[in-house]
């Protein structure tokens, strides 16, 4: 099995897991004025870990639920076991499982799974992105009047403020905006077209890995830089035409 099939049969066994627990009473680990984590959440990280080191047993596992593996390989998975777990808890169907395979410090798998809708996007580096097999690329649309944006907004206050204004400033001048809870999928529907740009000013990197390498693929461009803590990234992310500049 190439890291590609593995990849994407770890995301579809893990969106089995949480079609069959969608609609049910969720076990709640932590709950923070925004934000909340699911004993699902782990449940769905075990089992992808299990997978994962259990084909590749010298990898390094990087998730939303902690650490596996072994630390010191240069392979490692970058793993968020439910993307959107406020949607998912909330009875909302829009969360999806994103998985990144990272080598040597460079992102070469990425596997994009939505077990609602039953969509997954995968791309390998230097490859065509797919979605369920069907070659994608970014939006052609390069006035923002014509452009749908998702615009993050964070957890905590300083990012709130900064998204929030964001919102305001973009809502007028695109023709729609959207906060979507769900930065994976929102990097999936910019490579997919559906979406011109994602914007957020604190992110973690399990969110990201996989959207980015789709992105990046499909024609977009997708820029990064380190938050203030460790572990977050500030995003831009783009059909790599629209003018972000009038909106940052």
């Amino acid at each position: 099995m190439t890291d590609l099939e593995l990849t994407v049969h770890a995301a579809k066994e893990a969106g089995k897991l949480l079609k069959a627990n969608f609609g049910l009473e969720a076990a709640v680990d932590e709950a923070t004025h925004h934000d909340i984590k699911l004993a699902l959440d782990k449940e769905s990280q075990k089992l992808i870990e299990d997978i994962l080191l259990g084909a590749r047993p010298g990898d390094a596992l990087y998730g939303e639920e902690g650490l596996g593996g072994n630390q010191d390989s240069e392979r490692q998975w970058i793993v968020d076991p439910i993307d959107g777990t406020v949607n998912f808890y909330y009875g909302i169907p829009h969360f999806c499982v994103s998985i990144a395979l990272r080598v040597a410090g460079e992102v070469v798998v990425g596997v994009i799974h939505d077990p609602i809708i039953g969509e997954t996007w995968t791309v390998e580096r230097g490859g065509v992105p797919m979605l369920d097999g069907k070659p994608i690329k970014v939006s052609g649309r390069e006035k923002l009047a014509e452009c749908a944006l998702f615009v993050g907004c964070g957890k905590d206050e300083e990012a709130l403020k900064t998204g929030l204004e964001r919102f305001r400033k973009a809502s007028l001048k695109a023709r729609k905006m959207r906060m979507m809870g769900s930065a994976a999928l929102g990097l999936a529907y910019i490579a997919s077209g559906r979406l011109d740009g994602y914007i957020e000013s604190r992110i973690s990197l399990w969110d990201i890995a996989a959207g980015k390498l789709l992105v990046e693929a499909a024609g977009g461009k997708v820029t990064l830089e380190p938050a203030k803590d460790a572990d977050a990234w500030s995003i831009v992310a783009t059909n790599g035409l629209i003018p972000v500049e009038e909106i940052l």
